[in-house]
């Protein structure tokens, strides 16, 4: 999952980032509506988490374009009105969750995480040859033993699960699992994948597509 946090309290953004990095979740911070749309236009959020007030253009205007634009982003509106005709207007413009400042930050990873599963329109379950990855709970099972993930791997195998089988660049799990702080010529995705591998145990369920990326298949013996 990767979320967008557009929030012009710098502190609040920092900390709502904080802790939706600590869920695995990869998330990026902009200050305006400007720059959240420009944003928007180039990466595939799942979730936009977005302030009503900001000091270029409203939340409201945001939210619009991105319902315009068909983004496919649930947007969840940050906001310090609490009547319920200012939520009213909030959903009517196409918001899809709205969260009354100030709020609990567990709450708001729990609004988040149920939004991105709305989005996928997908279980909370991801299930392939052996592997169950349980988005909700944070939990993998290979076989039904529980394996102990970091966050970081977790993320990387929800991406690659999700994929249905489908190959993922190493560009592409840098989006999807990463921020935009990753260095695009790193080899983390190499050696996330390498640390999964011996982490989900043999025989190999990851493998590389030379040249291409990496999927998720029927068991195999260890490939580079």
């Amino acid at each position: 999952m990767r979320v967008l946090i557009v929030e012009d309290e710098e502190y609040l953004a920092e900390a709502v980032r904080t802790a939706l990095r600590r869920e695995a979740i990869a998330t990026d911070v902009v200050l305006t509506g400007t720059q959240a749309l420009e944003r928007i236009a180039e990466t595939a959020y799942d979730v936009v988490v977005l302030d009503r007030n900001l000091p270029d253009m409203t939340g409201d205007d945001v939210c619009r374009t991105i319902v315009a634009d068909d983004a496919g982003s649930r947007v969840l509106m940050l906001t310090a009105a609490s009547t319920l005709a200012e939520k009213a207007q909030g959903f009517g413009m196409g918001a899809d969750d709205y969260l009354t400042k100030p709020f609990e930050m567990a709450e708001l990873v729990l609004r988040v995480r149920a939004l991105g599963r709305r989005r996928a329109s997908t279980s909370p379950t991801l299930e392939a040859h052996g592997i169950t990855l349980d988005r909700f709970r944070r939990e993998v099972f290979r076989d039904g033993q529980y394996v102990r993930l970091s966050r970081k791997q977790f993320a990387v195998l929800e991406v690659l699960l999700a994929a249905d089988g489908g190959v993922i660049s190493a560009e592409g799990l840098l989006e999807r699992a990463w921020d935009e702080n990753a260095d695009p010529f790193t080899n983390s995705v190499r050696m996330t994948i390498s640390s999964l591998r011996k982490r989900l145990g043999e025989p190999w369920i990851i493998h590389t597509v030379p040249g291409v990326g990496y999927r998720i298949g029927p068991p195999a013996q260890a490939d580079a």
